[in-house]
């Protein structure tokens, strides 16, 4: 159904004494609607509430976000009077990325802006959209001076206990757990972004999130510590960073705030957003052709020490030489390399290979207590352009920067200096021990991926993860991966420190399961060299920057298959994170009518660490039946049969 510009987009009630009580609007589909009211014994305090229809019937999925902000020189949370609903304006763009879930994208939703003013007659604007995906909102002071202080933001969303949600429990890494929780079982405490609902109608789903965090802000979190049910917008900690720097932002006139986030629909709708990308900025880099999304080896997972080894930086150049992925890490400790050759030395052998070397870097400064080297060569931008300086007359094409811990602005403010220093010497960023995405790689493409994710590096940590694992990775494609590239390091055969409960299939998933634009597969040589060849075949020619994504099947917790595609190949991953075995019939209706496609299943075998190959024919009428063992998994890809070209 779809609903004209006019009646749907923006609807205006008007008391008796003519002033604006209420203003919505809609998305282009008409499905998702959001409506501000505002409480008349509340004390001039104003909220939105979130309507979403699947099937003709419309439910207020989320029935209030109260809405303000506390500035050093005024109060904007009450007393509040609309004054102003401007004329409603449809939003459409389209642009592309180098790497993500979607290389195509669109920009499509309808926006309205309302004004108020407050007591003391100052002006804040509220800018509401709703997308076919969602709803976000951001806030507005449209003077043209004045530096000031938030002290606090009131944003809060109410959920019902009824509410099924997966959260983790805030830490400045972003490397917790999801806890699922409903009614008595709920928990109060300050979350990480992003958090998943599933309301009492099974089909409707929605995740919090933030987007177009920048200089004039901080990262936040969600807290229910005052009231269990609502969700409130929270600060840093003054503690994180080890307490360097100011945990409330400092805002510059005009400003706006970052874009507070819902994804809504169906689990389909939520896993295949862009919408974080969507309302971020357009990228700032006008020549993005050096920009080559790809698969990396790396040393670390199997030894914590191995770039110190100059025979494991080269075994592992050799490893992606062999397995046609274009790049190899060196991590920590490469400036106390020996055992035969030094970092000039790797960097050489490497290239000699026809692999790019990336490089790995502690953030350094006094806001991370960790010692680890090298440290503090990315603190400045004298040390930054002096260091990119030297890495591109030794070839290496990228960095990873390490150990943020904070999420206050001027970390924030940090995290884009390395950015665009970078990319002015065409260097790749990827961020660890860092924030989880907020839309960045769309305005800096050169950001290629963050962890902000509990990894198979968890593998090394403790014994928790071995048995957390399988139930982690598939809440994974519907929580942190959902809002950006996720540098879980997948595709461990071997065992680290602690070992495996996961299938082979399951591992080998991971690598279609879990989007990156820089995927590190972490485990050993031997490893990788011991599969099966059609399982290495797939490692081999898998993607990491795809064209287009489809949830097939999945719940959080249980099971999850993803199918994306690159070019005109689809590949799939699929798996089980129950202790049972599970049968799947896999539906091909995605695929174009009337071409026929090669289809290559690598699926769990008789046990664990068994891989059965079929080769099949299929078309989008056909289907096929796969067996995951518990904590299982399958992997496949099709191909148009050269027939059709």
């Amino acid at each position: 159904m779809k609903l004209s510009l006019f009646t749907a987009l923006f609807l205006l009630l008007v008391t008796s004494h003519g002033i604006a009580q209420k203003a919505s609007v809609s998305s282009p589909d008409g499905r998702i609607r959001v409506s501000l009211f505002s409480d008349a014994t509340n004390n001039g305090t104003w909220h939105l509430s979130v309507f979403y229809s699947d099937s003709g019937r419309a439910q207020n999925v989320i029935p209030r976000i109260d809405l303000g902000l506390v500035r050093s020189d005024q109060d904007f949370s009450r007393k509040l009077s609309l004054v102003k609903a401007g004329k409603p304006r449809a939003i459409e763009e389209h642009y592309e990325m180098p790497h993500g879930k979607r290389s195509i994208c669109s920009n499509r939703g309808n926006e309205v802006v309302v004004s108020f003013l407050n007591r003391e007659k100052s002006r804040l604007n509220v800018i509401l959209r709703a997308y076919n995906d969602g709803v976000v909102f951001r806030y507005e002071f449209p003077e043209k001076t004045g530096t000031f202080t938030i002290k606090d933001e009131l944003t809060a969303y109410s959920v019902d206990d009824s509410v099924t949600r997966w959260m983790e429990r805030w830490n400045p890494a972003n490397e917790g757990l999801y806890a699922q929780m409903k009614g008595a079982g709920i928990q109060q405490r300050e979350w990480c972004y992003p958090a998943l609902f599933n309301t009492a109608a099974k089909n409707c789903w929605f995740l919090l999130h933030e987007a177009d965090v920048n200089r004039s802000y901080c990262g936040s979190k969600l807290s229910n510590m005052r009231e269990k049910f609502a969700y409130k917008i929270t600060f840093p900690d003054q503690r994180d960073g080890n307490g360097l720097g100011a945990s409330l932002p400092v805002v510059a006139l005009p400003w706006k705030s970052p874009w507070r986030v819902a994804i809504i629909g169906s689990l389909a709708k939520v896993a295949e957003s862009t919408l974080v990308q969507d309302v971020s900025p357009a990228s700032v880099l006008k020549n993005t052709g050096w920009i080559k999304p790809g698969l990396v080896s790396w040393n670390y997972w199997s030894d914590n020490h191995g770039t110190k080894d100059y025979k494991t930086v080269c075994a592992f150049a050799d490893l992606a030489a062999r397995m046609n992925w274009p790049y190899t890490l060196l991590d920590w400790e490469w400036d106390a390399m020996a055992n035969g050759g030094n970092l000039e030395d790797a960097a050489r052998y490497i290239l000699s290979k026809g692999v790019k070397p990336l490089i790995w870097y502690n953030s350094g400064g006094k806001h991370t207590y960790v010692p680890a080297t090298p440290r503090d060569r990315m603190l400045t931008h004298e040390n930054r352009v002096e260091e990119f300086t030297k890495l591109k007359k030794m070839g290496f094409a990228g960095v990873k920067v390490d150990f943020f811990e904070s999420e206050k602005q001027d970390m924030i403010n940090y995290y884009l200096d390395i950015l665009e220093d970078a990319a002015k010497f065409e260097m790749m960023v990827y961020f660890h021990g860092c924030i989880v995405p907020r839309g960045w790689e769309r305005t800096y493409p050169n950001l290629m991926t963050s962890e902000a994710v509990r990894g198979a590096e968890w593998y090394n940590n403790g014994p928790e993860f071995t048995t957390i694992a399988p139930d982690h990775n598939s809440i994974l494609p519907f929580t942190r991966n959902v809002v950006g590239p996720m540098d879980y390091t997948p595709v461990t055969f071997t065992n680290s420190q602690f070992p495996h409960l996961t299938s082979y299939g399951h591992e080998m998933a991971l690598s279609v399961l879990f989007e990156s634009g820089l995927q590190h597969f972490a485990d050993r040589p031997e490893g990788y060299d011991a599969l099966p060849d059609a399982a290495r075949t797939f490692l081999k020619e898998v993607s990491n920057a795809w064209d287009e994504i489809r949830l097939l099947e999945g719940y959080p917790g249980k099971d999850a298959i993803i199918a994306r595609r690159k070019g005109n190949r689809w590949y799939i991953g699929g798996i089980n994170s129950e202790l049972r075995e599970k049968r799947k019939t896999l539906q091909f209706n995605f695929l174009p009518v009337g071409v026929r496609y090669k289809l290559i299943l690598i699926a769990d075998g008789k046990h664990d660490k068994d891989l059965e190959t079929q080769y099949l024919v299929t078309d989008s009428k056909g289907s096929v039946d796969v067996k995951m063992l518990r904590r299982g998994g399958f992997s496949a890809v099709l191909s148009p049969l050269v027939e059709n070209q």
